[in-house]
Order: C-alpha cells, then sequence, then structure tokens
C-alpha cells in the first residue's frame, strides 16, 4: 500500500511538472500603455497569424487587429492597440488555431486628470535554486493577484540566464547559462509559461526594465560581447517597440494622469566598467539618457515623479567594483577613488533639486530585500527610495547606507520574497511592502509637497 501511494505520488508530481512545463498556448503580455494606445504581445502555439479582440467595457463595438507569432523570434509577435478611450477598462481576446486566451488592462487616465493610480513593482525572478517550483511554481504571483493594481512595474531580473537551476523539485528547461539568443529566449519563455505568472499578466498591463542578470552578473553595457544577445531577448519577450531610429533603447517614460509620471532607466547598455574610477567621465546612463531623465523629470507637471532603476542610489553592492550608484564601502562610508557611479547619480540629483523638483521616488530592486528610504542630501531637499524584491530568488539583507545621501531607512525586511504596492490619490501617496503569502509587513502614507 505505502509503495502504490509513493508511486501515484511520483507520478502526480510528474503530471504537475509536465503541466508546468507546457504552459498555456498561448502567451499574452500588455504592455507600454498610455491613455490611447497599448501593445499587446504574444507568444503563439504555431508560427502564423493570432487573432486579437478587444473592445472598452460599458460602451463601442469589438474591435480586431492580428499579430504575427514569427518562427525567426521564437513564435512571438507585437501589435499597437490605438485609438483606445482614456481611463478605460479594456477586455481582449486571443485566438489561433482553436486556442484561446482572455484578458484584461486598463488605460492611462488624461493628463489632466487626477484620477487614483495603483502600482506594484518587484524583480529578481528565478536564480539559482528557485526557479519554477513542480507544484507551486512561483507562489508570489497569487499574492500579487489580491493586491488590486492598475499596472505592473517588473524591475530588473526578469530572468536569470546566467544561473542554472534545476532539480527533482524544479519544472525542467532552465539548467543551463545562456549563451545564444535561443537560449535566452528559452529563459524567458519558461518565466513566462508559469501559471501563476500568466495569470497574472493577463490580469493588467506590464512596463519591464532588464537589470544584469538579463545578461550577466554585474555586466558594463558596450563592453559585454553577450549584451546585444540578451537585449535582443529581452525585447522579443515583452511588449517593447524601442523607436526606429534607436532599435535597442530601452529607457523611456509614460504618463498616468495628473497625479503620475514613470522614468524608466536603462542602467545597463550605457554604462562604463564596473572597474574603473569613479569620475566625472565615468557614466552609468549615458549622455543622452542623463539629459532625457534631467529635462523630463524638471519638466514634467504630474505631482508625483517615479524613476524607475534596477540599481539601488544607496545600497552599496558589487564588493571591489561597485554595481550600483553608490561609492560606500560595507560601513556605509563613501570612498575615496571609489569604483561606483556616485559623481553621476550626484550630478542629477543637484539638477533635479535646483530645476524646483518636488515629490521624487525612486523605485528600485536587485538587492533582494526591501526598504523605505527618506534621503536629505541637503537640509532643504529629501527624497524617497524604495526597494522591493525578490519575487523569487535568493534573499539578500539590508545593510548600511551610503551616508552621502544623509539616508534615513524608514523599514527594511530581509529573508522573504516580497513586493511593494502604491497608491497615489491628491492627497498623498501610500506604500506598502507585501510579502509572499500576502501579509503586508509595512505601510507608510506620504503627503504630497506644494
Amino acid at each position: 500500500m505505502i509503495a502504490r501511494v509513493a508511486r501515484l505520488w511520483v507520478a502526480a508530481v510528474a503530471l504537475t511538472a509536465t503541466a508546468q512545463a507546457a504552459g498555456p498556448e498561448i502567451l499574452v503580455t500588455v504592455g507600454e500603455v498610455t491613455d490611447s494606445t497599448a501593445i499587446v504581445w504574444a507568444r503563439g502555439r504555431s508560427a502564423g497569424r493570432i487573432d486579437v479582440a478587444y473592445r472598452a467595457d460599458g460602451g463601442g463595438g469589438e474591435r480586431t487587429a492580428s499579430i504575427d507569432a514569427s518562427p525567426a523570434r521564437d513564435l512571438t509577435g507585437k501589435v499597437a492597440l490605438t485609438g483606445l478611450s482614456p481611463g478605460s477598462r479594456y477586455r481582449y481576446r486571443l485566438t489561433q488555431d482553436g486556442a484561446r486566451v482572455e484578458g484584461t488592462f486598463v488605460t492611462a487616465p488624461r493628463p489632466s486628470d487626477a484620477a487614483p493610480v495603483r502600482l506594484v513593482w518587484s524583480g529578481d525572478l528565478g536564480s539559482r535554486t528557485q526557479c519554477r517550483h513542480v507544484t507551486d511554481g512561483y507562489p508570489i504571483f497569487r499574492a500579487l493577484a489580491r493586491v488590486p493594481a492598475d499596472f505592473f512595474v517588473f524591475l530588473g531580473d526578469t530572468v536569470y540566464g546566467d544561473h542554472p537551476c534545476g532539480g527533482p523539485d524544479r519544472v525542467p528547461g532552465y539548467d543551463f547559462i545562456a549563451t545564444t539568443v535561443p537560449e535566452y529566449r528559452a529563459k524567458h519563455r519558461y518565466n513566462r509559461e508559469d501559471a501563476g505568472v500568466q495569470a497574472y499578466f493577463r490580469s493588467l498591463s506590464v512596463y519591464a526594465i532588464w537589470d544584469d542578470h538579463e545578461v550577466k552578473n554585474d555586466f558594463s553595457g558596450p563592453s559585454e560581447r553577450l549584451m546585444p544577445i540578451g537585449r535582443e531577448a529581452f525585447i522579443d519577450y515583452f511588449p517593447i517597440v524601442p523607436p526606429v531610429e534607436e532599435p535597442g533603447r530601452l529607457y523611456r517614460k509614460f504618463r498616468w494622469g495628473r497625479l503620475v509620471e514613470l522614468f524608466i532607466l536603462d542602467t545597463r547598455q550605457y554604462r562604463s566598467p564596473n572597474s574603473e574610477r569613479d569620475g566625472p567621465a565615468k557614466t552609468m546612463l549615458g549622455a543622452a539618457q542623463k539629459q532625457w531623465l534631467i529635462d523630463s523629470v524638471t519638466s514634467s507637471t504630474a505631482t508625483w515623479k517615479l524613476v524607475v532603476s534596477s540599481v539601488s542610489l544607496s545600497v552599496p553592492t558589487g564588493g571591489r567594483n561597485h554595481d550600483s550608484w553608490s561609492n560606500a564601502n560595507a560601513l556605509g562610508f563613501p570612498e575615496d577613488n571609489g569604483t561606483g557611479f556616485a559623481v553621476e547619480r550626484d550630478a542629477i540629483l543637484r539638477a533635479l533639486r535646483e530645476g524646483g523638483v518636488k515629490n521624487l521616488v525612486v523605485l528600485a530592486a536587485d538587492v533582494h530585500h526591501a526598504e523605505v528610504i527618506r534621503h536629505h542630501p541637503t537640509p532643504w531637499w529629501s527624497f524617497h527610495e524604495m526597494i522591493a524584491g525578490p519575487l523569487s530568488a535568493s534573499f539578500g539583507r539590508p545593510r548600511p547606507l551610503d551616508m552621502e545621501l544623509v539616508p534615513k531607512s524608514l523599514f527594511a525586511l530581509g529573508g522573504v520574497e516580497n513586493f511593494g504596492a502604491l497608491s497615489v490619490d491628491e492627497s498623498g501617496l501610500t506604500v506598502r511592502v507585501v510579502d509572499m503569502v500576502g501579509t503586508e509587513r509595512y505601510s507608510l502614507r506620504i503627503q504630497p509637497e506644494r
């Protein structure tokens, strides 16, 4: 009897693993949403046409579009939906060869509309030993699904291309180090096929940005030969459509009504080598992106300016060759001749301060712990940095912060998967830190500076 039960259990696990590995027949993600447009990304069950039907709740007829599932891009494709109504919920249906998938998303409010905005953010999915479990998959997405949100910011390390992960309790297909475009695509496909990820991504839109593990740990842009390969796979697997004149560009901005503007940074492909000494010539963003950020944030009329940086402004990382913006050592003391990017960081903050920017919030991930920090680099100017993650990766721990920014840690949490949630209305902004079972670990209400 015991042997028979054991055989049945093994069979059940095998079937679950097979189902997890197979995933849904059509994968879908909606992103890059504005008040009138959205990008629908899909991976088909076969090459060829995927039909898209969509309509707004409460009015208007059904409209149609199509996606070409390209064999050259691992059966993926995208289509832009245009002429959408601001502040509206849309429902869509994708069909191909008898397969069908449905989902929903909301468009941004008009820039003049002070409608409430809700978002969640986190990063770091599928590191060594933490890829999809054969029965649970990525369980944190069930907790994410219980938090109402207009969109999700997938803030870096969306896959671990440089980490093998496998074992009898893990869904097969991730136990290798990617070095080619097909292998990087396979990493993205593996994470996207998780049932919890797909269910969540069908319920809202996603803004995604990469960090280092989409290519290689702590990589520095032009000096990393695998960078263009990892970037190609990343763009193939997210609803991102770079401008024609800059086909690899990932930094961009999105306005969500009168209250929120989102500025998404690319901290990887333009950066100087981490090993260089810090100074005026060292850059994380590159000259064009740095100027774009300063000009965009200082000219923004949104109440809250949310800057998305995959690496922290104040948490030292990377050891001798710093990988985050900070030049501080393990005790938080800034080092002379450090290898961080603090000169550029401080120049950007100075320009924002002198430009009169108020209500600045930096959203980050990367360090595998959650933290809410108030920085006060001058007596008359302050801003907040908010860190979340991991979704499913090894755990980090809070550590001394870069004293150069005069930080005050308001809350820190290590040793547990987590995500952050922001709710913004006319009276202020609320940040919450939520763990993998949906328990709220921290909440803070911030009043806007007028």
